[in-house]
């Protein structure tokens, strides 16, 4: 860590949605571009189920996020800036059915191109390192400062208990 004091994120600003979109840009692009090699058809499939998971994600995880349940008719956080809220926001902890539907439609999303990336081993290189690199970013730069308490990943209690000006229950 860099010794700088943390803070809890309570808004995000239209450069990190920017930031946080070019680095998922990356594996996104590489998937295409592993897929259109070989089929035309099954990239349209590929970005198809793309529109299905974030629906999922928007539903099923979004819905019970701080930065989701502000007042407003759009989104303003690092995956959704002036996107339409399409669903109520809902309160409470993400019981069992969010969190599976949730995990398992990001990991399907993920691996929906691993057949052909197999096959382009350069392209497999590039998405793995991208999405790993993209994943790390937003461990190591958002979990910490996270004011969504329920969320599973997040680290703010951890990172910040030991800051004097920060009561933790």
């Amino acid at each position: 860590m860099d010794g700088s004091r943390k803070h809890l994120k309570t808004a995000y600003r239209l450069g990190d949605f920017l930031f946080y979109t070019c680095l998922l840009a990356v594996p996104v692009v590489t998937a295409v571009a592993a897929i259109l090699r070989h089929s035309a058809l099954w990239t349209i499939v590929y970005l198809l189920f793309c529109a299905v998971v974030v629906v999922l994600l928007l539903k099923f995880f979004c819905t019970r996020c701080p930065h989701y349940t502000r007042q407003g008719k759009t989104i303003q956080c690092i995956f959704f800036w002036g996107f339409p809220k399409l669903f109520a926001p809902r309160a409470g902890s993400y019981d069992n059915l969010d969190l599976a539907v949730s995990g398992l439609a990001a990991v399907a999303l993920a691996l929906f191109p691993a057949w052909w990336l197999v096959r382009e081993p350069i392209l497999f290189v590039v998405y793995a390192l991208s999405l790993a690199g993209f994943g790390a970013a937003i461990y190591r730069n958002e979990c910490e400062q996270c004011i969504h308490m329920e969320c599973p990943a997040n680290r703010a209690k951890e990172t910040l208990s030991a800051d004097a000006d920060f009561p933790v229950s």
